[in-house]
């Protein structure tokens, strides 16, 4: 069926290229608006829209011409298997948590949050004006813009003790997002071949970090409240560890927080063992029903490492973290991220400041809040009500995921693609088990985008789970 003049223009031409050999030149568009009797715009716009189907191309000043399609022949890089030898350390492949998806289907899988999560107005105009800015065109100290350092220095210390010394602006190092600043502070202050403790289930980017760098993960079983204590400090005396990654707050991807008190156990024994924490705080913007509050905060020795991420609060697009650390680590850290990445980008780091010391910063993370415990609110009803052989074993006080435990028998790989079969993306749970998986468990972030979908994915899930048999 023709729609419009242009429809009916490449329809015409799509019968002579049928026939027409490869190379033929195309009539001029003089020519074509005769003999169509058409409008320059509209002939224009059929040869756009065969250029697009890659049927024709265009070259400028010549004329446009069938387009020659080259023979596919099978290409052989069997050398390259002696040239690269075995990888010393096999890196996992990529999350499910990365995966794009079209837009008709649910999409419960992600890792960031939907565009209208993000403070877009904000960023667009912080985009503008760092373009014409001297940022758009400098090179910023290798430690960070000062005025960023600050910014970073200046949220930790306004929840630090009297007691206790806040960090300082030379504390903190910009590095281009958490997961190069993970794989920077696995190089520093672990390194290749030596362990590293790590809560299980855990964060799968910090686990490709490790692989990335060589650390041996040791897993210390964490829940909703966190790990036992005693696990950690049993597992520090047996590997002779000298580091634990954590995620105290909101952790991806259980949503677990922990107590103060946990928090006061887990920083004695990293001083009793003289060892670091480092303390991953990637969802400080996410609070719902309770703030995050850094273990680094009540540190001022040097044990606790921090890093925070705007990544995903501000937009995929700003890949800016703020690392923080004292002492002798700091300056490793520092020569480690200029070996890597020598700066990151002025522009970047300018956005990011100016979206954060916005008045309008601290109303969008008002909304953002509510907005949260909306959404999971309404995947936490649904799941209830539509999928009652899955177990949600606490429902988060912050974060973006829901972990839903499911019967044990069930087959993950076959539930994840019945559920795509039918529209819904979701991420299977062992993607971020360090070791073999103790239980079966979906990761459901309810961040993402048509969050009025989330009864009709429950649906869908819970019918999976019903037909498991």
């Amino acid at each position: 069926m023709i729609n419009s003049s242009s429809d009916r223009i490449v329809s015409a031409l799509g019968e002579w290229l049928a026939v027409a050999p490869a190379g033929a030149q195309l009539p001029s568009t003089r020519q074509l608006v005769a003999r169509f009797e058409a409008s320059p715009v509209t002939v224009q716009k059929a040869l756009r829209t065969l250029i697009g189907q890659g049927v024709i191309e265009s070259r400028p000043g010549v004329g446009t011409f069938v387009r020659r399609v080259r023979e596919v022949r099978p290409n052989d890089y069997g050398w390259q298997t002696a040239a690269l030898g075995s990888p010393q350390h096999r890196i996992p492949a990529s999350s499910v948590a990365l995966r794009t998806t079209p837009n008709d289907v649910i999409a419960l899988h992600s890792g960031y949050p939907d565009r209208e999560l993000l403070p877009e107005r904000l960023v667009r105009a912080a985009f503008a004006r760092a373009a014409r800015s001297e940022a758009a065109v400098s090179r910023p100290p290798a430690a960070g813009l000062p005025e960023l350092q600050s910014w970073f220095a200046a949220e930790l210390g306004a929840i630090t003790p009297t007691d206790l010394n806040a960090p300082a602006a030379r504390d903190v190092v910009i590095v281009p997002g958490s997961q190069s600043g993970l794989s920077t502070l696995f190089r520093t202050l672990v390194g290749a071949g030596r362990p590293l403790l790590i809560e299980s289930p855990s964060y799968w980017g910090a686990m490709l970090a490790a692989a990335q760098v060589g650390v041996q993960l040791v897993p210390i079983p964490s829940g909703p409240h966190g790990p036992n204590p005693d696990d950690l400090d049993r597992a520090f005396a047996q590997t002779g560890a000298r580091a634990f990654y954590a995620q105290p707050n909101f952790a991806n991807p259980t949503g677990g927080q922990w107590s103060a008190k946990l928090g006061d156990a887990v920083l004695g024994i990293v001083r009793e063992r003289g060892a670091f924490l480092i303390e991953d705080d990637w969802a400080h913007d996410f609070g719902i029903t309770t703030d995050s509050v850094p273990i680094a905060a009540r540190d001022d020795s040097g044990h606790v490492v921090y890093i925070r991420s705007l990544t995903k609060s501000v937009s995929p697009s700003v890949r800016v973290a703020g690392l923080i650390a004292r002492g002798p680590a700091r300056d490793r850290i520092l020569a480690d991220t200029q070996a890597q990445e020598m700066y990151v980008s002025s522009a970047l780091q300018a956005i990011a400041v100016d979206v954060v010391t916005q008045p309008a910063w601290r109303t969008h993370l008002r909304s953002l809040r509510q907005q949260l415990a909306t959404r999971r609110d309404l995947l936490v009803d649904a799941l209830h009500e539509h999928a009652s052989a899955a177990c949600l074993d606490a429902v988060p006080y912050g974060g973006l995921n829901l972990w839903l435990r499911l019967p044990d028998d069930t087959n993950l790989l076959q539930l994840a693609r019945e559920c795509e079969a039918r529209g819904v993306i979701i991420a299977a749970g062992d993607d971020w088990v360090p070791a073999e998986p103790t239980g079966r468990y979906l990761r459901l972030n309810y961040s993402g985008p048509n969050p009025s979908a989330f009864p009709e994915a429950a649906r869908i899930i819970g019918q999976a789970l019903a037909n498991r048999q």
